[in-house]
């Protein structure tokens, strides 16, 4: 495995019997398609199937750090791109509950005279489900590509969402707000930009008070890309070669993405928000049910989760500079099946070998 196999390869699975019937499904699909996946990506992270209090398939490949060739372990943190912006969904319905912010809110009365293109008929509940047609900074419907150097500022600055208002000003409208889905993350950097002047603190600091402390998500954090700590995966913007991502992404992640988590972590947040801990369960309705259908994706759209095709699935997706992730939540087995990966490319045939087991286990 050029640049990522490393010594951390390593299995466990736990007997099947007593579980449910589609973590049954899971638990005995043909590994070795998984194996192979992971073996000729080349695959750098950790893939995980949890269901309820057990986890039930592990498997580690790859280093955290390639110069030192330090392995990945299932515990390391691994960030997750895009996977994030259900943080700042949540960190958004609770304070509409709480009478802080409404949902048919116009943006505007918040955003004052800054980002004077966003239009006035915009509201949260479209930035949260990608309907605002706002002009987005970074437009994945380009030719963008997760090697290309997309800042337009130093990314040493970009440390809160009021760091980003120049990236953020002079992109046109696309469409007219709610007029159809087109995903943005600039939306997201809004909603973080609104989280900020509604509640007088950092973005960070609004989804560790609401989300992350009353989740139980302590591995689960925005970590500094120039400092990251030990148990922290760099990411690689190649599968082979030592270029990581710190000049491609900001240098904190934000609204729209680049939160650092594990696979427990990932498991804890699903049963944490299905569990009514986080919003209420009509705040979690809202937020996953389905409202558009993406066929692009092969997936549906809620606000700030996608949501399986067909089935009672929800899902976080990530693709970036050094960031290939995909945790899927079967609701009513309470199953959670992540893939993380450090690389920009590598985890995507190892996500897709599951998500065909995935689709298999809910036939």
């Amino acid at each position: 495995m050029p640049g990522g196999g490393g010594p951390s390869h390593r299995g466990k699975y736990l007997a099947s019997r007593r579980l449910p019937p589609v973590a049954s499904r899971l638990v005995d699909i043909d590994t070795r398609a998984l194996d192979a996946a992971i073996a000729d990506a080349p695959f750098s992270g950790v893939v995980t199937v949890d269901v309820g209090d057990r986890r039930v398939l592990e498997r580690t490949a790859g280093y955290a750090h390639r110069p030192l060739q330090a392995p990945m372990t299932v515990d390391t943190r691994i960030a997750v791109a895009s996977g994030s912006k259900a943080l700042t969904a949540v960190a958004v319905m609770r304070l509409v509950e709480d009478g802080v912010l409404r949902l048919d809110q116009p943006v505007r009365e918040l955003l004052g005279a800054d980002l004077p293109l966003v239009d006035d008929a915009v509201t949260v509940a479209h930035l949260l489900g990608h309907t605002s047609g706002i002009g987005d900074y970074l437009d994945e419907d380009s030719d963008w590509e997760p090697e290309d150097y997309v800042l337009t500022v130093p990314p040493h600055t970009l440390t809160t969402a009021a760091a980003f208002l120049p990236m953020l000003e002079g992109h046109p409208r696309k469409f007219p707000a709610g007029e159809r889905f087109s995903y943005c993350n600039g939306g997201y950097m809004v909603l973080a930009l609104i989280l900020e002047r509604a509640t007088g603190q950092t973005y960070h600091d609004v989804v560790r008070r609401l989300v992350l402390v009353p989740a139980g998500l302590r591995a689960t954090d925005f970590l500094p890309l120039n400092a990251l700590p030990a148990g922290a995966a760099v990411g690689y913007v190649h599968d082979d070669g030592d270029l990581t991502n710190t000049l491609h992404l900001p240098v904190l992640g934000n609204g729209d993405g680049g939160a650092f988590t594990t696979a427990a972590d990932l498991h804890r947040f699903w049963c944490a928000l299905l569990d009514g801990r986080l919003v209420s369960r009509e705040g979690v309705d809202t937020l996953t049910r389905p409202r558009h259908d993406v066929p692009e994706e092969g997936m549906r759209y809620g606000m700030g989760f996608w949501l399986h095709e067909s089935a009672h699935a929800l899902v976080l997706e990530g693709y970036d500079a050094g960031a290939s992730f995909r945790s899927t939540h079967v609701v009513d087995s309470r199953t959670t099946v992540s893939v993380l990966g450090n690389t920009s490319e590598g985890a995507w045939p190892v996500i897709g070998a599951l998500a065909e087991a995935v689709d298999a286990s809910l036939a």
